[in-house]
């Protein structure tokens, strides 16, 4: 959101609108013609009323904006993938209840900053956040595979994860880093958070593209 009533995505494949707004990774989706993974969309759209729409409606948003503008069909089915399991870590979490009141917006956003000798790393400073938050964010747009939460955490939290990229992240387009001040992601969870992640596999609902049209330019 740029604004209360101002949403603004550039730069963004069909399948990566489609991944956001059903909180997938984009391997799990499949079907459609070879645009729908090229070609890039810009979307700029009004919200309606006086008050910013949380994430969850702003997603509802763009779901209905896939169907009426690219007259979106699909359909589910389980499919056995690669998956990675969010568990707590021995020790137990390094996670802080966030003093936000609940109707505060939940905050994930990664910001990625330059090393000085190359490459990158990430800071995500998440505020008032749920752990099933956390991993539609880090499926969505961080990871190569589905994220399943396996915490058994429930409440809402306040922590900074920060760390340093590899080239299974972020759709592998971040540049690499010659000498890396930040731990992995894998460390840095287990060190800041008190969280692990294991690779594992899963069925998961993957989502077929049915029917896809390319929006007019009007």
């Amino acid at each position: 959101m740029q604004s209360i009533n101002r949403f603004n995505a550039r730069g963004f494949t069909l399948q990566a609108l489609v991944a956001a707004a059903y909180s997938l990774t984009p391997r799990a989706i499949s079907g459609g013609p070879a645009w729908t993974d090229s070609d890039l969309f810009d979307i700029l759209a009004s919200t309606p009323g006086d008050v910013q729409p949380n994430l969850d409606e702003q997603m509802a948003m763009l779901r209905r904006l896939l169907t009426d503008r690219f007259q979106l069909a699909f359909h589910r089915e389980p499919k056995q993938l690669p998956v990675f399991a969010l568990t707590v870590a021995k020790g137990g979490p390094k996670l802080k209840p966030s003093t936000a009141p609940p109707s505060q917006l939940p905050y994930l956003i990664n910001t990625v900053y330059p090393e000085e000798k190359g490459g990158v790393h990430i800071l995500l400073p998440a505020r008032n956040a749920t752990m099933m938050q956390f991993v539609a964010m880090l499926q969505r747009g961080v990871l190569d595979r589905a994220v399943v939460d396996q915490t058994g955490l429930s409440g809402r939290y306040d922590f900074d994860l920060e760390w340093t990229p590899d080239e299974n992240q972020f759709g592998g387009n971040l540049p690499r880093s010659v000498e890396s001040t930040k731990p992995s992601l894998f460390a840095a969870m287990q060190e800041q958070l008190g969280l692990r992640l294991e690779a594992t596999k899963g069925l998961i609902e993957a989502l077929v593209i049915d029917r896809v049209e390319r929006p007019s330019e009007n």
